[in-house]
């Protein structure tokens, strides 16, 4: 659900990039280095006196630079890959059989081994095998024409010699062998690096946009979405609903910069944000310069109904003592409402969790109807909170879409730790910070 995870996407392509250049420049590099190994192997020949048929090294030379030339032009790599590993399996055979036997030709047949390891290495382990039964084939040909047909002295190549360039052939064959898997090996563990760097990048990155969701949304809600629900909309059948809306603000607006609105906003919110937290409670969203949030989605604590009160009373609290909204003499209404409620998430790409129902209808029609500094509440939480909590006596109230209705200010919260003995006087925090009699 969420648009960065997209960011996986590009990770198996750039590594694939990455090392089809390696596997290119790694044939490239072996190709070039055959070039030059068939000519230092001719001069050597030539140069102890041991002559024959040139053709097939130079036919090998002109093939394989035509095709280096034909890739560089077209950068058809898979032509090009098709050329070089033939003729890394068919030129070392030719040049035996011309030679006579495995014997006088020092075992040339042994460079044809990098056809199958070159294929393994610049292709796959699946089109490598081909080549490796090609050239187990070949070999088993080769052993059976030198029983047959094959003399050790077919042509008066010194013993010498022979043994100089078995050793030689080894020596070579080994070497581009070695160096080429060494390549390899390196430049895989380069990628990893970055590929590791990478992946670290995407795992804060995932982190940060975590956070991102989890502040937009609840927690389970988010887990939810990362999971890939699909559509997500849930009913509750008791939940406590809040809007808390600033008083004088929109007049002060007109007196204020923009940067200055927003960062008192951004104060207000925060504060509010940091009760919640404290609370349990769930911020929804803030529209304007309100504030809404519920209690009894997670059902985490069982006293949701109670901690929403006692958020509620905070609320009123910070706005009525906070040193800069004191000076511009803001104040806070409230508005809290119990029911049922219809919550989901609206949105693909600005996901929005929203609440629906009369108890959100009234919860906002509540909070319009309370005076400054003021908390108002239906009966159903009037009910379930007047043992713990003091009230005034109701007001009939007239609600849109509702009819009158009776409402309840709520001024405190009985202190149960402060009761008097006989007299059952309990003691209640007021908002303003007063404590009163019961």
């Amino acid at each position: 659900m969420m648009q960065h995870i997209g960011t996986k996407e590009v990770l198996p392509e750039a590594m694939e990039s990455q090392e089809e250049k390696l596997r290119r420049n790694l044939l490239v590099f072996a190709s070039a280095f055959m070039i030059f190994a068939v000519m230092f192997w001719l001069a050597i020949y030539w140069a102890m006196g041991v002559n024959f048929s040139s053709n097939v090294p130079l036919a090998y030379q002109a093939i394989s630079v035509a095709s280096l030339i034909h890739y560089m032009k077209t950068r058809n790599f898979v032509v090009f890959r098709f050329i070089q590993l033939s003729l890394f399996l068919f030129a070392p055979f030719i040049m035996q059989w011309s030679m006579g036997s495995s014997v006088t030709s020092s075992g040339v047949t042994l460079w044809a081994l990098l056809a199958p390891i070159g294929a393994l290495v610049v292709s796959s382990w699946r089109e490598s095998v081909p080549w490796f039964v090609a050239y187990i084939i070949l070999t088993l040909m080769s052993g059976v024409f030198d029983y047959l047909l094959g003399t050790t002295g077919a042509m008066g190549i010194p013993m010498n010699t022979i043994g100089l360039f078995f050793a030689l052939n080894f020596a070579a064959m080994s070497s581009i062998l070695y160096f080429l898997v060494r390549h390899f090996v390196i430049e895989t563990e380069k990628i990893k690096s970055q590929l590791d760097q990478q992946h670290a990048l995407l795992a804060e990155e995932q982190k940060r946009s975590e956070r991102v969701l989890l502040n937009v949304l609840p927690s389970n809600i988010a887990e939810r979405l990362k999971s890939n629900e699909g559509q997500i909309a849930d009913g509750y059948a008791d939940v406590i609903v809040m809007f808390a809306d600033l008083v004088n603000f929109t007049q002060l607006t007109e007196r204020m910069s923009p940067e200055q609105m927003v960062g008192m906003l951004n104060t207000v919110f925060t504060g509010f944000d940091e009760i919640s937290e404290r609370y349990g409670i769930e911020k929804i969203k803030t529209i304007g310069d309100a504030y809404m949030a519920v209690g009894g989605i997670k059902r985490e604590r069982p006293d949701y109904v109670q901690d929403m009160a006692r958020m509620a009373l905070e609320m009123i609290a910070f706005v009525d003592s906070h040193p800069q909204l004191v000076k511009h003499d803001l104040g806070l209404h409230i508005g809290i409402a119990i029911g049922p409620v219809v919550a989901g998430v609206i949105g693909t790409k600005r996901f929005i969790y929203d609440l629906w129902g009369d108890t959100v209808n009234i919860a906002s029609r509540l909070t319009d109807d309370a005076h400054a500094g003021t908390i108002l509440t239906d009966k159903r939480t009037y009910n379930r909170l007047q043992h713990d909590f003091l009230f005034e006596p109701p007001t009939m109230l007239t609600i849109k879409g509702k009819g009158e209705m009776p409402g309840y200010r709520l001024v405190g919260q009985v202190d149960l730790m402060s009761q008097s003995g006989k007299n059952n006087i309990f003691k209640f925090q007021s908002p303003n910070g007063q404590q009163a009699q019961a």
